[in-house]
């Protein structure tokens, strides 16, 4: 694989998990971006005594969508093919960043322009059983996005990925918090970008991690998700029932 790969993990107070899964995750991926968004606990420091990688830093906390953001600029001013991005929190499996990133280029169909992780496209023998709350949601955006827009997705969320860094040319992140999914999967649908699933394990370590104030109840998330979605419909001139390559 000749391609120029880069794996971006976002992190916020990961001062616990860092260290071990940068670890694994350097046995896997040639180049590490990680984006501290603001950490106030002792990630920052960590990161300073872990050599050859690189780290961009948000000064103050912005949002899991800046910290994305902040990644594809990255990965674009620098020059990359692949970009790979992963959360710290343990629940993505480092081991499958070859095969993910190979993908874009390399499956059939190929090349990709997104590579989106599923966690209910295959059943593993690792999977957890997901938060109730966090799966309705899940399948009710998941739905709403594939009957608008034909995209044929199972898991509107995941956040292991790979891009085609040459397609995240045409995206301009404004969500900067945990809706920025849904603005990056109606951008994609307007630039008619073209994305297949790669099935991950389904595993949650910390099942009560916090959404943020208000957002950590479910009712006020999904409003704020309907929110952006039409929101993003309206700005990108996208309707629910375009069509979208899948």
């Amino acid at each position: 694989m000749s391609e120029k790969i880069l794996t971006a993990l976002p992190v916020f107070n990961e001062e616990r998990h860092i260290r071990p899964v940068l670890a694994e995750v350097a046995r896997y991926s040639p180049e590490i971006l990680v984006v501290n968004d603001g950490s106030s606990d002792g990630t920052a420091a960590v990161l300073d005594e872990i050599d050859g990688i690189h780290v961009v830093t948000h000064e103050k906390n912005r949002g899991y969508g800046a910290a994305l953001d902040s990644a594809f600029q990255f990965a674009i001013n620098n020059d990359y093919d692949v970009l790979v991005t992963i959360d710290c929190d343990g629940q993505h499996q480092p081991q499958l960043i070859p095969e993910l990133a190979d993908a874009v280029f390399h499956s059939e169909g190929a090349p990709w322009d997104i590579v989106s992780g599923s966690r209910y496209l295959q059943i593993f023998d690792e999977n957890s059983i997901p938060p109730a709350e966090r799966r309705q949601i899940n399948v009710s955006i998941t739905e709403q996005l594939n009957n608008c827009f034909d995209l044929n997705l199972t898991d509107s969320f995941c956040g292991f990925k790979s891009y085609r860094v040459e397609a995240l040319k045409n995206f301009e992140i404004t969500e900067f918090g945990y809706a920025m999914p849904l603005q990056f999967w109606i951008q994609a649908v307007g630039h008619n970008l073209k994305v297949r699933e790669f099935p991950v394990p389904l595993v949650y370590l910390e099942e009560e991690r916090s959404f943020g104030g208000s957002l950590d109840d479910s009712r006020q998330r999904m409003a704020y998700y309907q929110s952006v979605l039409k929101r993003e419909m309206e700005a990108q001139g996208v309707p629910c029932g375009s069509d979208a390559k899948s």
